[in-house]
C-alpha cells in the first residue's frame, strides 16, 4: 500500500484519509497546503486494495478493505477517519470494536446508502470486464475520471491523475482492479451498531446519491455542505475539513 502523507509527527491524532471507489489517495493532494495550517498532527492518505499501487485482494469486502489499511498502521495511532463514498464505508469498519484501532472519530461523507437491484447489477457488471485499453494517456485519463465519479473536476492532466493509470508497452490501462465494484451494498446499521466512536454521516447538499432522509435513518449526527455535490471534499475541502474541527 502506498500512501500520500504529511504533517508533523509525534502530534496527535492522525487524520486518516481514505478516498472513494475508483480514485486514489492521490485525489488528496489538494488538501496538503490546507492541512498544514489547520491539522496539528500527521495526516495519511492510501490507496485502498485495487487501486492505485496497492495490490488487489482475492475478492473484495469493506472488511477486507479495512484490514488491508490498517496494515499500514500501529495500534499506538490514533485516529480520526474521514472516508468519502466506498472510503467512508471503509473507515467505519476500521472503527468496528474487533478491529483494535484506537479510532476517536469517523466522518463518512457521501456514502451511499440504498441500492437498488439494478445498480448492484450494474456494478457486477462492471467487476466483470476485462481490463481496457487506451492508445493515449488522454484518453485512459478520461475513462479514468469517469470511473472515479471526478469527471468536471479535475483535468486529464491534472498530477493526481498518474496514480490511477498504467502504461504498459506503449498501451495505457486503468490502475484499479475492476473486480472491486464487486464488493457490494455496505450494512450501514451493522457497521454504526459494531462501533462506539462518535460517526457523522455528511452529504453534498447536491449529492445525487444518497439524501438527507436516508442518512438521518441511521441515528447519528447528519451534515449537510450547503450548495456541494458528490464530492465535497474537492469541490470545498475548507467545509469538509470543518467537519473535523471537534476532533483536532
Amino acid at each position: 500500500m502506498v500512501d500520500e502523507s504529511g504533517g508533523q509527527a509525534g502530534r496527535e491524532p492522525i487524520l486518516l484519509l481514505l478516498h472513494g471507489m475508483g480514485a486514489t489517495g492521490d485525489v488528496w493532494l489538494p488538501w496538503a497546503p490546507l492541512l498544514e495550517q489547520h491539522w496539528p498532527g500527521r495526516w495519511l492518505a492510501p490507496d485502498l486494495a485495487g487501486h492505485g499501487w496497492s495490490a488487489p485482494l482475492a475478492s473484495y469486502s469493506f472488511e477486507g478493505f479495512a484490514q488491508r489499511v490498517a496494515q499500514g498502521l500501529t495500534s499506538d495511532d490514533r485516529l480520526v477517519v474521514l472516508g468519502h463514498s466506498l472510503g467512508g464505508v471503509v473507515g467505519l469498519a476500521l472503527a468496528a470494536r474487533a478491529s483494535g484501532l484506537p479510532v476517536d472519530a469517523v466522518v463518512g461523507l457521501g456514502i451511499k446508502a440504498v441500492w437498488s437491484p439494478a445498480e448492484l447489477a450494474r456494478a457486477a457488471d462492471l467487476a466483470a470486464r476485462p481490463v481496457g485499453w487506451f492508445t493515449s494517456r488522454t484518453e485512459a485519463a478520461r475513462r479514468y475520471l469517469r470511473v472515479a465519479g471526478l469527471t468536471g473536476l479535475v483535468l486529464p492532466d491534472h498530477p493526481m491523475v498518474d496514480a490511477g493509470l498504467r502504461q504498459v508497452d506503449g498501451r495505457w490501462r486503468l490502475a484499479m482492479d475492476t473486480a472491486a465494484f464487486a464488493v457490494g451494498a455496505p450494512d450501514l446499521a451493522a457497521l454504526l451498531a459494531a462501533t462506539d466512536v462518535p460517526v457523522v454521516l455528511a452529504r453534498g447538499e447536491h449529492d445525487p446519491m444518497v439524501t438527507d432522509a436516508q442518512l438521518k435513518e441511521y441515528g447519528v449526527p447528519v451534515a449537510t455542505l450547503p450548495g456541494l455535490g458528490h464530492n465535497a471534499h474537492l469541490e470545498d475541502p475548507a467545509a469538509v475539513l470543518e467537519l473535523l474541527e471537534p476532533y483536532r
